[in-house]
């Protein structure tokens, strides 16, 4: 089970992290994903982790503001959001799964295990 939190409402520019805690399983075990869904829109990935050796990926629009991150002793993935846009606007999600290969991270069925979405709101 994936239970997320943090969010919010944030202004343009600011900051906010995400949390994604696990239970019933380790999370070093998994590969991670941060997806987010905008109203109207698809879910899109946005950010993962591999679970093999704990490379980061991100997709171009975030990269160099979103920092993906997990704390074993934890069991927490995080997802460190800086310089907020209003196009950031989102329900965020985290997921889980095996898949180690990018293409198959990037999509919604690479994943097993899927925490509830939590809500990131950036004002102008």
């Amino acid at each position: 089970q994936l239970q997320a939190s943090g969010g919010g409402l944030v202004q343009a520019g600011g900051s906010t992290r995400l949390s994604c805690a696990a239970s019933g399983f380790h999370f070093d075990d998994y590969s991670i994903g941060w997806f987010r869904q905008a109203p109207g829109k698809e879910r899109e990935w946005i950010s993962g982790m591999r679970r093999s050796d704990s490379r980061p990926y991100y997709t171009d629009s975030v990269k160099g503001r979103f920092t993906i991150s997990r704390d074993t002793a934890k069991n927490t993935a995080y997802l460190q959001m800086d310089s907020l846009r209003p196009e950031d606007t989102a329900v965020y999600y985290c997921a889980s799964g095996f898949r180690t290969i990018l293409s198959s991270m990037r999509m919604v069925r690479g994943y097993d295990y899927w925490g509830q979405g939590t809500q990131v709101t950036v004002s102008s």
